[in-house]
């Protein structure tokens, strides 16, 4: 297959809605990372079906296999691509799934505009989201495995891509909250622990040291913390 222009995994994505340009500026923007790319052209039509094509073959090769099972050389046969090719869209095996990832939940994303979450309160409504997200991993559990280990072994050349995975977990997060504005710093603040407990939480069920029912606690537990940024300041005490 005739090899093409350099496309780029960081290239330019479609224009984000208002919870990922919300996301983007709770992570400082754009250029947030110190090791990101400058800005790339966007994909052709084809360039972004052919990435497509490349996710989808990660995420079956890693629901039948975890982490090992997805090796590049048979990436790049399920998805009719090039060897050269796929090294050129995403750089190592660790770039590719967490940009798996990140497409996994920009899927999920989708699927929780379809049926928004039904609570009463902002802590309810994050706490059944996320706990929705995570049942959908849960059913991929190899799926899950190797883009969480994805996660955990980057380094700072795939600071980009994890960055994208950050910015989708917090757009999910602040479209569930339901704000009717942008988000205060101290909602920022309370999201970021939320999704660092999401992921942790993750973590710690893949490993087999928490179980569903914990990881629902602690998650209800974190998401708390939305109600207390809606109280006013107190005054300092007398």
């Amino acid at each position: 297959m005739p090899a093409e222009a350099t496309p780029g995994a960081r290239a330019a994505r479609p224009s984000p809605g208002p919870a990922a340009s919300r996301a983007q500026g709770a992570q400082g923007g754009p250029s947030a990372s110190p090791s990101a790319s400058p800005p790339t052209s966007p994909l052709t039509e084809r360039q972004e079906a052919r990435r497509r094509r490349i996710l989808h073959a990660s995420a079956q090769l890693a629901s039948r296999g975890g982490f090992d099972a997805v090796q590049m050389r048979e990436v790049a046969e399920s998805s009719q691509v090039a060897l050269g090719t796929l090294y050129r869209y995403f750089p190592s095996k660790v770039h590719l799934l967490v940009a798996t990832m990140q497409d996994q939940l920009e899927r999920m994303h989708g699927t929780l505009r379809k049926k928004p979450p039904a609570g009463d309160s902002a802590a309810e409504r994050v706490a059944e989201t996320l706990m929705r997200a995570f049942r959908a991993l849960q059913r991929e559990p190899h799926l899950a495995d190797a883009m969480v280990r994805a996660l955990t072994f980057a380094d700072r050349s795939v600071s980009p891509e994890v960055d994208q995975v950050s910015r989708q977990t917090t757009a999910i997060i602040l479209d569930a909250m339901g704000l009717d504005g942008d988000p205060t710093p101290k909602q920022l603040s309370a999201v970021r622990v939320i999704e660092h407990t999401w992921h942790s939480a993750l973590i710690t069920w893949l490993s087999g040291r928490a179980s569903i029912a914990q990881v629902r606690i602690d998650i209800e537990t974190v998401c708390r913390l939305i109600d207390l940024t809606t109280q006013p300041d107190r005054g300092p005490r007398a």
